[in-house]
């Protein structure tokens, strides 16, 4: 099972509106898409084009994630794209999340998602879900692909895929508060049910990324035994020097208490989500084997920056039981001075489906 993924079918930029032409556009496709309403503008990119193309064939839940102390200008965006989205698909419904608990602010979002998906009853015919993964958190984003692919795989008859419309410059004007509590996302508490006497022999692998170090820092502190960091950098990326420009950011850190070695830097794609996977696939295999019956090997995930990065941290995570470990946002605000580049990557990952039967 999941053989596949290191070869999944992608598609990018216009071969995305091909596929979506030529895909959802056979009469008997009918899909279930799970997006954001949110303020990111990024809300409506995926919903317009499989509306455009599926019409009265396409049902969906919004998610609205709902956190305190919102300013109102992000809460008028989200007002916005909520109606939009509502108005460009008839049949669906928007649920709005509470991200953390009122009693004491502990982060519930990832458990009331789980709670709200598990009730879903999809259309009936239905034969494709998608996931827009745009403009929804990780501690949404992740739970609710892990909970639609195991609703796939169940069937013989359903196709899973995720999209994303991606902008690094944008997710980097978008700075958020980062909470006090570091956990694991829900789903992804990692190794689950293993028992072994060996000491563990820890990896971390945080992803850079701009205004993110309060997070990085905070799940760093609560980490322990760690054997080594791994930082996870953009590369090749739309800018050739955004790498550079990150190690710089992170200079103290990978100088002083992270004590990174040069050779420790793990480069992947800002484009192409398989990329990701595949450099964490190989790392966890290669460790594994070199530390056998000596360790307990085990990989810790913090994708905290572009969101087809992050995506591909995920899709390793789901194979391989790996912790992600994270902290939530307690709100969000805008950078308005930053250099915004207009232009947005589409990803398409078909990550499940019959399309796959007999894979090896």
């Amino acid at each position: 099972m999941r053989s596949h993924w290191g070869n999944c079918v992608t598609h990018f930029d216009e071969q995305v509106n091909d596929f979506i032409d030529d895909y959802f556009g056979q009469p008997d496709r009918r899909c279930f898409l799970v997006a954001a309403a949110g303020f990111d503008e990024r809300s409506q990119i995926i919903g317009k084009a499989l509306a455009r193309k599926l019409g009265d064939r396409l049902h969906a839940l919004f998610v609205r994630e709902e956190r305190g102390d919102t300013s109102a200008n992000l809460r008028a965006a989200a007002d916005a794209n909520e109606a939009t989205l509502r108005t460009l698909i008839k049949d669906s419904q928007v649920e709005p999340i509470t991200i953390f608990d009122a009693a004491d602010n502990a982060p519930v979002g990832g458990n009331r998602l789980a709670s709200v998906l598990s009730k879903v009853e999809l259309p009936k015919d239905t034969t494709d879900i998608v996931l827009d993964m745009s403009a929804l958190s990780m501690g949404i984003a992740f739970p609710a692909a892990k909970i639609l692919l195991e609703m796939s795989e169940r069937s013989q008859k359903l196709n899973f895929h995720f999209l994303i419309a991606s902008n690094p410059e944008l997710d980097a004007s978008i700075v958020g508060e980062p909470g006090e509590k570091v956990q694991a996302v829900r789903g992804f508490s990692g190794n689950s049910g293993r028992e072994t006497e060996l000491p563990k022999a820890r990896i971390w692998l945080p992803q850079l990324a701009h205004k993110r170090r309060g997070a990085l820092e905070r799940i760093k502190t609560s980490l322990t035994d760690l054997y080594k960091v791994c930082p996870v950098l953009p590369f090749p990326a739309r800018d050739p020097r955004r790498a550079d420009f990150l190690i710089e950011e992170f200079g103290d850190e990978i100088r002083g208490e992270w004590a990174v070695d040069s050779r420790d830097f793990m480069y992947v794609s800002e484009k192409n989500p398989l990329d990701s996977f595949r450099s964490i696939e190989m790392l966890k295999e290669r460790y594994d084997k070199t530390v056998l019956d000596i360790y307990e090997p085990q990989l810790i995930l913090s994708p905290v920056g572009s969101k087809v990065m992050a995506a591909g941290a995920m899709m390793a995570a789901i194979k391989y039981d790996l912790t992600v470990q994270y902290v939530e946002v307690l709100r969000y605000d805008i950078d308005e001075t930053a250099n915004l580049v207009p232009q947005m990557d589409i990803v398409h990952v078909w990550l499940d489906g019959p399309i796959y039967d007999g894979y090896v």
